[in-house]
């Protein structure tokens, strides 16, 4: 448990320093330094026999997505590196709100592994809750009218949610006292599964209802989908990369491990309809609603909507094959969304502009980065060869073979966003370059700020994912795929 203690401190260590440090140059550096030991520390996991304690629980579940969001938490600071440099140089921030971002930042990654690792419902409770506080600051960083509101619509929003799950997680250990006592056993994860064939069923069900709403408000789920696009709109753009590529993995996260307790006790509700009914509800609203966007970012904060309901939908579905292509679909969801991030924030600040109509011709003006959008929009549209078509194929074919009828939704509603990104991609990638909103300056002439590392490595894993998946890797996420049932 020492390494999970070393992934958790590091952040949390992190973000004391970086509060305290002056200088953009040396802050971003040690934003680095301090993600780079997070992701050594997390794969130290891989050679380490499942474990738990009091505080933390390691198992084939949470190891790899510890390992995913300190990785794309590594590769978001570098991205965010070159950002900040620009934003700094245009005067939109200064060193007092660069120093409070870097440390948000660590202060974020610190809740999120928390949330990932916690063998406790009411720390990883608060975790979540601290992963909205330190994100609503981060949105509202720029201090504008727009981004004041859009944090105080996060707020009030996943307030609202944490809430239902705070109730749920209380209604959670009023089952399970009966059965184990008072105390914190009836909280821990490892021992609620030894027991939990025990609880009373009716409590159960209706805690899950409320953990599912109040969980699924993070995850950004219809009906309570509404902060989400603002809040990727109004915050950086490196924000907007970790709100969809990790805190909405660990929403979901928190909601499958309670309907892992379900599936453990036999007289229990199944979880899969309401999931599948809230997916379905996600992706066919997120994809009619792509078509309506006129803001870069709240147009791909919409697709990361329509992608968490087909994640929520193949657990739903339930099963080893809808359970390993939603397990796969949440590692290629978080690598392609958070790449095409980097390329929308260099392309905004080259262009000055949100507004999808004033930006066009990157791959003219500016070819590694509007080809690497391109190869984003591609992947995350489900193409072949990327990692996100492997998935998408698994979960409808299977879809098919158990359920056609759910089957039709759930492919109209991957058709009407992918018309959509086709749609959207033709005007952001190709035909003539503009100018610079504001300046009549040509965007040709803007210099790229920063590298493209991230985004060129992110799209290379999904590549290699969509083409071939390591034997130890397929295992892995089919034992994991059997735990969720």
């Amino acid at each position: 448990m020492s390494a999970v203690a070393v992934i958790v401190a590091t952040p949390l260590i992190g973000a004391a320093v970086l509060a305290l440090v002056p200088g953009h140059r040396l802050g971003a550096r040690l934003n680095i330094g301090f993600s780079a030991v997070t992701l050594l520390a997390s794969l130290v996991l891989f050679g380490l026999e499942p474990s738990s304690g009091a505080l933390f629980v390691v198992d084939a579940f949470n190891i790899y997505l510890i390992a995913l969001t300190a990785f794309v938490g590594l590769t978001t600071s570098v991205f965010s590196a070159g950002y900040i440099a620009h934003e700094i140089a245009v005067g939109k921030l200064d060193e007092r709100k660069l120093r409070f971002y870097h440390a948000m930042y660590q202060a974020f990654m610190f809740t999120m592994l928390l949330a990932l690792s916690a063998n406790n419902l009411g720390v990883m409770w608060v975790a979540v809750e601290g992963a909205t506080l330190t994100t609503v600051l981060m949105v509202s960083l720029y201090r504008t009218a727009a981004s004041i509101e859009a944090a105080w619509k996060y707020f009030i929003l996943c307030g609202v949610g944490i809430a239902l799950a705070l109730f749920g997680t209380i209604l959670m250990y009023m089952a399970a006292q009966p059965v184990m006592g008072p105390g914190m056993a009836a909280m821990t994860w490892t021992e609620l599964m030894g027991h939990v064939a025990k609880i009373s069923p009716a409590i159960l069900n209706l805690a899950f209802v409320f953990l599912l709403i109040g969980y699924g408000t993070k995850v950004g789920l219809a009906p309570l989908h509404a902060w989400l696009p603002d809040a990727h709109a109004e915050g950086p753009t490196p924000i907007s990369a970790v709100l969809s590529g990790l805190l909405l993995n660990v929403a979901l996260y928190a909601v499958l491990r309670f309907k892992m307790l379900l599936a453990a006790n036999g007289q229990a509700i199944a979880p899969g309809p309401l999931m599948i009914a809230m997916g379905l509800a996600s992706l066919l609203l997120a994809g009619l609603m792509l078509y309506r966007r006129r803001d870069v970012k709240r147009f791909f904060a919409y697709s990361s909507i329509e992608h968490m309901g087909i994640i929520t939908f193949a657990f739903g579905m339930g099963g080893p094959l809808a359970n390993f292509a939603g397990l796969l679909h949440m590692a290629m969801h978080s690598l392609t969304k958070s790449a095409i991030f980097y390329a929308v924030g260099h392309a905004v600040q080259v262009t000055g502009t949100q507004r999808i109509e004033r930006i066009s011709g990157l791959t003219v003006s500016h070819p590694a980065l509007g080809w690497g959008l391109l190869a984003g929009v591609v992947a995350i549209a489900g193409l072949p060869p990327f990692g996100v078509f492997m998935s998408e194929f698994l979960l409808v074919t299977s879809t098919f073979a158990r359920e056609p009828l759910l089957a039709l939704p759930l492919v109209v509603g991957i058709l009407v966003a992918f018309g959509a990104l086709v749609l959207r991609v033709q005007q952001l990638c190709f035909g003539a370059p503009g100018t610079v909103e504001g300046s009549g300056v040509p965007v040709a002439s803007v210099p790229l700020e920063g590298t493209l590392v991230p985004l060129y490595a992110h799209l290379a894993l999904v590549l290699v994912a969509g083409v071939w998946l390591p034997g130890p890797l397929v295992a892995w996420f089919q034992t994991v795929a059997a735990l969720l049932g």
